[in-house]
């Protein structure tokens, strides 16, 4: 935190607009604050840490509601990418649910707030933030436990379906869209984060069919993020690291986020090309 006798919009805390009044605008505009959820601010310079998302909540939250839904996910550490946009409106509730205290905050559990966020968002990203709930540690048992009082074990709900498809393994959102793709295109269940042996070296692919080889080839997938793999540098790694996967028997699909998005199947003929595999079209997101 910043020293305490700064302006307080300099001090570390959230706070809200009015607390700036006119200033608002101009500070944005300046980039001397960072909107954190819908009507908080803070200090961009301030760490985003399980603290500062409690206090944030903490000043549009009444005492005595529990916090649901995206919120509560973000609070038990989900990046808003998982959400499916970077700034939500926070929920909150008055009527009785599963509940915990995080840092002073009343607040759906876990696998309550899992289940919440499977039935309420948009497939892709109910499916990459149940992945997010579990690879940040919640144990799957304990949410299909919790789930049966919400619906049946071999229910068709979207619920259902996201649990069934969810894997603690997925290390980011653009994992869970692209695992997704490939479940709605028909392919069998891809395997998540396989380790490829090579002279020097093991490579770790994001998804692959390592048990299923085509003419003596394996079928591997990788997120390129833009934030990782934009750079002149970073491409030109890419290409030699998937030259030497080549050269191990591996041909690599490299998937960027417009190949996610959209109607145009290039991904799924692609994959399908490869597998001698017909792809079921069209697009179901």
């Amino acid at each position: 935190m910043l020293p305490a006798d700064l302006p307080y919009y300099w001090s570390g805390l959230p706070f809200r607009p009015y607390q700036v009044g006119r200033k608002l605008n101009w500070l944005l505009a300046r980039g001397e604050i960072r909107q954190l959820i819908s009507g908080v601010y803070v200090d961009p310079r301030v760490p985003d840490t399980p603290e500062l998302r409690a206090q944030a909540l903490q000043l549009v939250v009444p005492p005595g509601a529990t916090v649901c839904g995206q919120a509560a996910a973000w609070l038990h550490g989900i990046d808003t990418t998982a959400l499916g946009q970077d700034l939500f409106r926070p929920q909150w509730t008055f009527t009785e649910r599963p509940s915990t205290e995080v840092l002073g905050v009343k607040v759906t559990t876990r696998e309550a707030s899992a289940i919440e966020l499977a039935r309420q968002l948009p497939r892709p990203f109910a499916l990459s933030a149940i992945d997010a709930l579990l690879h940040s540690g919640m144990s799957l048992t304990a949410l299909r436990n919790a789930a049966v009082t919400y619906f049946a074990e071999h229910s068709d709900s979207q619920a259902a379906q996201i649990l069934r498809l969810a894997d603690a393994r997925a290390a980011s959102p653009g994992e869970s869209w692209l695992r997704l793709r490939l479940f709605d295109a028909g392919f069998p269940r891809p395997e998540l984060q396989v380790n490829v042996k090579g002279d020097n070296r093991t490579y770790r692919l994001d998804l692959g069919y390592p048990d299923n080889p085509i003419d003596g080839r394996r079928l591997g997938l990788e997120y390129d993020s833009d934030q990782w793999h934009s750079s002149a540098k970073q491409q030109l790694k890419d290409e030699t690291r998937r030259t030497e996967l080549d050269a191990l028997g591996w041909h690599i699909i490299p998937v960027r986020r417009p190949d996610l998005w959209g109607r145009y199947p290039a991904l799924e003929l692609a994959v399908g090309s490869f597998l001698c595999q017909e792809p079921r079209l069209p697009r179901r997101w």
